[in-house]
């Protein structure tokens, strides 16, 4: 079965980050993705991933380019005349000033799909500040809205939720529709994706609330971030922890009875009964481990789920029997087993063979482009190219 974005062809300046998620996730929709990297790494300001980080460069090729030189300008706009999309993460102004921004590359190829991606954006007083994702869940007011330590201290999240939901996915969704309209269009688009306005937009339940209301949303006063009982965790006997997102009537009721605490089923909502209900309740949680209540309950329309580790999540059965995971082989023979393609529409494999980093695939991708093999030599010998 072929992949849904097969003969779509993307360029991506990235090295890590939301760019890099989404070139990848193209890539698991059969996009032949072209990893656009430097002939030299300046290790003070690029950053390169464990071998094993994002997917392991799983259905990508790579090429490297020096892009400050005229030759290795020429080179990537001769690519870049030829591609479908480019994906770019450098800082508002850069490309530009290189030449290879978008102007550049639609005065040679008018349906380009042209993708930067930032974190505050081209625009705005923030575009200029450096950040990375806890600082775009910091001003969306994901952190202050997430329940805070006893000192008051904002959380640190477990994953990086910005880079992730607010950047790569709003990249891809982005690309994708801009995709779309050029089939209609013949157009390209120029896409100025802002990983902080994802947050925000993430956040919008709470945003538009204080926007229609002007009330303040504090930790815990949100009814899915603390402020009822039926949805919130709870330790259980040997310490392990349960989330509980009982919301519906009906689904508080079936918990509450299989907890034995009916006289609580009509109190569900009430405001002056949160604190006693959530004693009642980790006192009846209490009693049991995670994995039993996990057998009584989860099961039986009350939305309780066990809350896993990342190791335990990589073991679990749930996710086994979705094939969530697949085997590898690297350059070196048989590798780790990583995370599958997981999004809809994709066509999942049960085992990758995953590209060499340390080699690029420099003369293949060139010669598609249409340069013969003593062009690819001279630009190589004029360290256009590696």
């Amino acid at each position: 079965m072929t992949g849904l974005l097969e003969g779509i062809t993307v360029l991506d300046l990235a090295s890590v980050g939301p760019a890099v998620r989404a070139s990848g996730w193209l890539a698991d929709y059969g996009a032949d993705v072209i990893r656009v990297g430097p002939t030299t790494r300046d290790q003070d300001v690029q950053l390169v991933p464990k071998p094993h980080y994002y997917s392991g460069g799983r259905g990508t090729r790579q090429v490297q380019i020096d892009l400050k030189s005229d030759r290795g300008r020429a080179a990537f706009l001769r690519l870049a005349s030829h591609a479908d999309v480019v994906i770019e993460s450098f800082r508002p102004g850069v490309v530009d000033r290189l030449g290879i921004g978008y102007d550049d590359v639609k005065a040679l190829n008018g349906g380009i799909v042209y993708c930067s991606t930032t974190g505050y954006g081209q625009t705005g007083h923030r575009a200029h500040w450096a950040g990375h994702d806890l600082n775009y869940l910091a001003v969306g007011g994901y952190l202050a809205g997430t329940e805070p330590a006893a000192d008051g201290k904002p959380p640190l999240p477990g994953a990086t939720i910005a880079d992730s939901a607010g950047g790569g996915m709003q990249a891809v969704i982005a690309i994708l529709a801009a995709l779309v309209a050029r089939a209609g269009s013949g157009e390209g688009r120029y896409l100025d994706v802002a990983v902080a306005d994802g947050v925000l937009a993430l956040m919008s339940l709470q945003i538009d609330d204080v926007l229609a209301t002007g009330a303040e949303q504090l930790p815990g006063c949100a009814p899915l971030s603390g402020r009822f009982a039926c949805y919130d965790t709870y330790r259980a006997a040997d310490g392990g922890w349960l989330a509980v997102a009982a919301i519906e009537p009906k689904f508080w009721a079936n918990l509450c009875t299989a907890l034995g605490l009916e006289s609580s089923i009509d109190r569900q909502y009430d405001e002056d009964a949160q604190d006693e209900l959530r004693a009642v309740l980790a006192e009846a949680f209490a009693a049991r481990t995670r994995d039993e209540w996990v057998d009584q309950l989860a099961g039986a329309d009350t939305c309780v789920a066990p809350v896993l580790s990342a190791s335990e999540a990589a073991a679990d059965p749930g996710f086994r029997s979705r094939h969530a995971f697949a085997e590898t082989t690297g350059p070196a023979g048989s590798g780790a087993a990583q995370l599958a393609p997981l999004f809809a529409g994709v066509t999942r494999e049960s085992s990758y063979l995953l590209p060499d980093r340390s080699v690029t695939d420099t003369d293949v991708v060139f010669a598609e482009a249409g340069l013969i093999a003593d062009e690819v030599a001279a630009l190589r010998d004029a360290g256009a190219i590696a």
